[in-house]
């Protein structure tokens, strides 16, 4: 090794081999080395600095475990500042020498696009890459499609620039995305590729198209169509990739280029790059307070959701202690967990059933004490709850944590049951808990900043997005749900059929209608909270018999056949005797139906959905706004591509949004009142 100069953020060292002097570009920009303008700049200040004629090659690299992990979204909104990436690219093609890129970590979108113009990659064994930019609404913007199907052919650059997805080491090496793996140090062994390279460029531009085969591209197409569901992103690298086959490869790069920052400034792609900054506020940790650390976790309840933590959990490295209110519970939920272990492993999710069931134990309530974590996951029920608390309270070490996953119950009051009640708190994780991202971190009246920063940090560990919420009916998730649930009912008793409101939602965006969603989820459920709720309902406050009759009539959804539809062919089917219920209960009530339009639907539906966001956010259940977004996006099915309730209100006309909002109240009757705080709260989205 010879002489090492420093720039601002490259650094670029010269190494004697036995084909000559190396240099060794080292991309040094904490954390991911993003490419911002700040680190092109540098980039194209060491490449320009470099002095080809002594050199037979160039090493690219990243400092801090990264090669380059991507854009820097941040800058996205701004006209595109020089040196652009393409420039780069250019740049690094039009060296006489080649060019080998060494990626450690990260290396996606930009920085994949970055290996690409590079004319060998090398990655260590732990690295990932990918063209990621679909996710963000984007299609890559600096020949990332153009180039990667010159390696994997047009059929597989479909499927991976569509999906966006993260490819590691191995697989891309099988597939061509990457030349070689390193066994040791990437630089050392990126050197050693560049020596048996003989001085030789291989620039993928100049490569042939590699065209796939008619009908395969076409079911491609179709099965990336079908997952981005309605995405602009999906439909144009779709499109960027056949260019990449058919137009002279210059073209290509251009339309690509021109497609990627023309998207970027649309809708879909601001919704989506606020979903992604909403989930990075949301899960920052609070300040000044260390997590704990937890090892063993407690589950008490082995039914489907106490089913689902428990694998969450174990899914990633945890060991769990499952308990049950007897023996025969208890065998049947430690089946039920091998079968779904199994299932994992089939599908090809974990490496071994078997080593995941030995994290998975059944245990009595009292071999809990070595836990550092316990989740409750009974029925809703306060009394049982408390009851059980209280005996946990005894068993547990006092620095162990107590977290409830109730859906609607007042933390608060379980809490004070224990005798150390700032140990308690709310992991309200959604159902299946181990495929659903979403966990509502409950911070309870007296919970200390320690516990709510461990669960955050636990939250993360196992792959979940939290968002925390403070004690109130329904949190932040089941409150809305609540308030849409009972505004779609509303417009049933006014004439709309459920199928009709289902109908409008989905067109709207919604991965399932509300009303194929109760089914599913069981009408009984929703059914005795009402009941529990019946002695403080306000009696003059609107209220909607019709889902009551049909959980009467034993219709409580898919598990018994029928609900609000009927499911004798194993999909859901408009059931007239759902319609029957519904006229009865209007000719009772002196209702004259009227019909919808899909737009009214989604008027009063969004209104409800929106005004409800405000009055929790005025009562501070949710912090932000931007984390009401994101738990509608991750639990209940809102449209991603609309960015969540509130970011795609404030893009609505303000005056006729409120006006909206004000035509739904007065439509829902007593009790329900535009939000004082509305239009601060469509400010502050707007912002977002």
């Amino acid at each position: 090794m010879s002489n090492e100069k420093n720039t601002d953020t490259v650094h670029v060292a010269h190494r004697t081999a036995a084909t000559g002097e190396i240099a060794v570009l080292s991309i040094d920009f904490p954390p991911v080395n993003a490419g911002s303008t700040a680190m092109r700049t540098a980039l194209m200040g060491a490449l320009e600095g470099l002095e080809p004629a002594r050199l037979a090659g160039v090493i690219l690299t990243g400092a801090g475990g990264n090669f380059v992990g991507g854009a820097d979204i941040r800058e996205f909104d701004a006209p595109a500042v020089p040196p652009h990436l393409p420039d780069i690219i250019a740049k690094i093609e039009a060296l006489p020498v080649p060019v080998v890129a060494a990626m450690e970590g990260a290396a996606l979108g930009g920085g994949y696009e970055l290996a690409l113009g590079c004319d060998a990659r090398v990655a260590g064994p732990r690295a990932v890459v990918g063209l990621p930019e679909t996710t963000l609404g984007l299609i890559p913007g600096s020949g990332g499609g153009v180039r990667v199907s010159r390696l994997v052919g047009e059929v597989r650059a479909i499927e991976l620039v569509t999906s966006g997805r993260r490819v590691k080491s191995a697989e891309a090496l099988e597939l061509g995305m990457i030349d070689a793996i390193a066994e040791g140090d990437v630089v050392e062994a990126a050197i050693a590729h560049l020596e048996k390279m003989d001085g030789q460029k291989r620039i993928l531009r100049d490569l042939p198209a590699l065209p796939g085969e008619r009908q395969a591209v076409e079911a491609a197409k179709a099965a990336a169509l079908k997952k981005g569901r309605g995405s602009l992103a999906v439909a144009e690298a779709i499109e960027a990739v056949r260019q990449a086959q058919t137009l002279p490869v210059g073209e290509a790069l251009a339309a690509e280029r021109e497609t990627s920052l023309r998207i970027r400034r649309g809708p879909q792609s601001r919704a989506l790059r606020h979903l992604f900054f909403a989930e990075r506020a949301a899960t920052k940790l609070p300040e000044g307070v260390e997590p704990g650390r937890v090892e063993t976790v407690g589950i008490v309840g082995g039914g489907r959701m106490g089913q689902g933590i428990a694998l969450a959990f174990a899914q990633a490295g945890l060991t769990v202690r499952i308990a049950e209110r007897d023996a025969t519970f208890l065998a049947t939920a430690m089946k039920a967990l091998e079968t779904a272990a199994q299932d994992l492993a089939a599908r090809g999710r974990i490496a071994s059933a078997a080593a995941l069931m030995e994290r998975l134990l059944p245990a009595e309530l009292e071999a809990m004490a070595d836990c550092d974590l316990v989740v409750e996951a009974i029925i809703e029920d306060m009394e049982a709850k408390k009851a059980l608390f209280g005996q946990l309270d005894q068993i547990l070490s006092d620095d162990a944590i107590l977290a409830t996953n109730t859906s609607y119950l007042d933390i608060d009051e379980i809490a004070a049951a224990t005798k150390l009640p700032g140990r308690v708190a709310g992991l309200h994780f959604f159902n299946p808990a181990n495929v659903m991202r979403l966990v509502e971190v409950i911070d309870a009246e007296a919970t200390t900043g320690k516990v709510l920063a461990t669960l955050v940090a636990l939250a993360k560990r196992i792959r979940k997005l939290p968002v925390v919420a403070k004690v109130g009916e329904g949190f932040i998730g089941n409150r809305v749900f609540a308030a849409y649930r009972q505004q779609a009912e509303f417009l049933i008793e006014e004439g709309a059929l459920p199928w009709e409101i289902d109908a409008a939602i989905e067109d709207f965006g919604f991965a399932m209608g509300f009303f194929k969603v109760y089914d599913l989820a069981g009408l009984d459920i929703a059914w005795a909270r009402r009941k529990r709720l019946a002695p403080t309902r306000d009696p003059k406050a609107r209220y909607v018999e019709i889902p009551d009759v049909l959980c009467e009539m034993e219709r409580f959804g898919r598990k018994t056949g029928s609900g609000w539809y009927d499911y004798a062919s194993g999909k859901p089917v408009p059931d007239p005797k759902t319609e029957e219920v519904i006229a009865k209960e209007m000719a009772r009530k002196g209702i004259e139906p009227r019909t919808f339009t899909a737009d009214e639907i989604i008027s009063r539906i969004m209104a409800a959905i929106v005004n409800e966001a405000a009055l929790l956010l005025g009562e501070g259940i949710a912090a932000r706004a931007s984390d009401v977004d994101i738990v509608l996006v991750n639990g209940y099915g809102f449209p991603k591509l609309k960015g969540g309730p509130l970011h795609w209100a404030a893009a609505q006309p303000r005056e006729a949004f409120l006006e909206s909002v004000a035509a739904m109240a007065d439509a829902s009757g007593h009790g329900i009142e535009p939000a004082a705080n509305l239009g601060a709260v469509l400010k502050e989205a707007e912002g977002l």
